[in-house]
């Protein structure tokens, strides 16, 4: 069996986690709005036509903030059109996904949901076909308390308290060609500048988050960070990063290796960050946010298909990845990156949360279950809540095509709210279990541990409507502790949660 070491000291903190890392994303795209959150006539549906079935599994995965309305949605939205009543709202033909949007739920909406849902609204303005006018004018809706025309626009179509918005995002990915309102640098780091100004004038307590690149392969990446910071770096709190993984090539090491480029790109952005605070003489340091992440490659066939045949059609079925035993690993590793860098990375977004590239699916009429990617976020969601620590950790190693020197054991550790440790583990190894060491230093007056593990023997098991369980993670007896260190068994390809108390 082979061998890795973990050595914790209680001195050794990353940093304080902030619970934003395990925020989630709707978009106005496909199923995850319309026939996904909202489904009127629905058996499980409430008096707003919330289906309360998927209300109970985000709840369970306990999201601080969700990110809404886009995405690329949102460079070719009026927020105005959501708001008032439902039947005088427009719809819009949306150029960023080829359908058609009817704007029936909308910001009252959504907002109302939030507070069923037990998490908060991180909201995305229009800097592609709007600007600064638009930016500011929903911050005086969603957050001022009355006496102006918005606010009492907004008391008028029934929330005379302000919605309280605290977390804003200046636009989305407008690196990108594909970006309606594609801007230059320069050009989207002078609107952002101005856009931020005038909103933070509105509402002093909110904070913003700045367009990094949509890729770490962009040309303009580097480049694009730096010289939009050089217009806005005083005027906004984070820089947001993108990424997507998938296994098109069907190399199963190669795809778990995606960690380290999420780790490179973590690195490299901070970099970028911290040399324009050197160059500004700022007493500012710029934080993270990961507001778009997730494994997306099973369904992009399929949506050339159906646009295809139901171009402009609302809520067509786009971008419905079905998760198999192999993408939650790679999940979990995901996780266990966004806590090692717990210092940085203050805010991120699976991407997204229904339907959509989604850890919940749901049947038209039907039910609703958790995928396989579910499970990690979940477990992480819940566990991984206190301080990050620096886990000094030995691994055998592995080389694929595009990565050398691969930890075939991803590990981390985190002392939570209630004092206990917890340790997030992945085994990257298909064929081997992996024998792990936890020497503890400081951590005295442990006397037993929980584990939690999610395996499989097929690494494309898939949980179905039918079948919801498939891949689920089995919880082990508690095992007494004997001395200081303390020696775990980590199975082949396995997704682990050891809990000392």
């Amino acid at each position: 069996m082979k061998q890795a070491t973990m050595t914790l000291d209680r001195d050794y903190e990353i940093g304080a986690i902030d619970p934003r890392v395990y925020g989630s994303f709707i978009e106005h795209l496909g199923r995850a709005v319309y026939g996904g959150i909202y489904e009127p006539g629905h058996p499980t549906a409430d008096a707003n036509g919330f289906r309360r079935d998927v209300i109970g599994l985000v709840r369970e995965l306990d999201i601080p903030v969700t990110r809404y309305p886009g995405g690329n949605f949102v460079s070719g939205f009026n927020w105005e059109d959501s708001i008032g009543p439902r039947e005088e709202r427009p719809k819009r033909l949306d150029l960023a996904w080829f359908t058609t949007e009817t704007n029936e739920v909308g910001l009252h909406e959504f907002i109302g949901w939030c507070k069923q849902a037990n998490t908060a609204p991180m909201y995305a303005v229009n800097l592609g076909t709007r600007g600064v006018d638009a930016a500011r004018s929903a911050v005086e809706y969603a957050n001022h308390p009355g006496g102006s025309y918005l606010s009492d626009l907004r008391a008028k179509n029934g929330s005379k308290e302000p919605f309280g918005i605290k977390l804003w995002c200046l636009g989305n990915e407008m690196d990108g060609p594909w970006q309606i309102g594609h801007k230059t640098a320069r050009e989207y780091g002078q609107i952002a500048n101005e856009a931020a100004k005038a909103m933070k004038w509105v509402d002093p307590s909110i904070e913003l988050v700045a367009c990094g690149s949509s890729s770490f392969e962009m040309p303009t990446f580097g480049d694009w960070e730096l010289t939009m910071l050089d217009e806005c770096y005083d005027a906004v709190d984070y820089v947001s990063l993108h990424r997507y993984y998938g296994n098109r090539d069907d190399d199963t090491r190669a795809f778990l290796a995606r960690s380290v480029d999420m780790e490179r790109f973590i690195h490299t952005v901070a970099s970028i960050c911290d040399s324009m605070r050197g160059k500004k003489h700022s007493k500012k340091r710029l934080d993270l946010s990961f507001d778009e992440w997730n494994v997306w490659y099973h369904s992009n066939q399929r949506d050339q298909e159906i646009w295809k045949r139901d171009k402009w059609g609302r809520a067509i079925p786009l971008i419905e990845d079905v998760y198999n035993f192999e993408d939650a690993l790679l999940v979990g590793s995901l996780l266990i990156t966004l806590l090692r860098n717990a210092d940085r990375v203050k805010i991120a977004c699976m991407a997204q949360l229904v339907n959509v590239i989604a850890p919940i699916m749901t049947r038209g009429s039907g039910g609703a279950w958790a995928q396989t990617i579910y499970w990690p976020l979940k477990q992480a969601s819940r566990f991984g809540r206190g301080v990050s620590l620096r886990a000094v950790t030995e691994s055998p190693l592995y080389d694929c095509k595009d990565i050398e020197g691969v930890p075939e054991l991803d590990a981390t550790a985190v002392i939570g709210e209630d004092g206990g440790l917890t340790i997030f583990a992945v085994n990257k190894n298909l064929d081997e279990d992996i024998q792990l060491t936890v020497k503890l230093r400081g951590f005295g007056g442990y006397k037993a541990y929980t584990r939690s593990t999610l395996t499989h023997d097929d690494l494309k098991a898939v949980n179905t409507e039918d079948n919801p369980n498939e891949v689920r993670p089995v919880d082990g007896a508690p095992t007494k502790l004997d001395g200081g260190d303390v020696s775990i068994v980590i199975p082949k390809r396995s997704w682990n949660v050891v809990r000392l108390a």
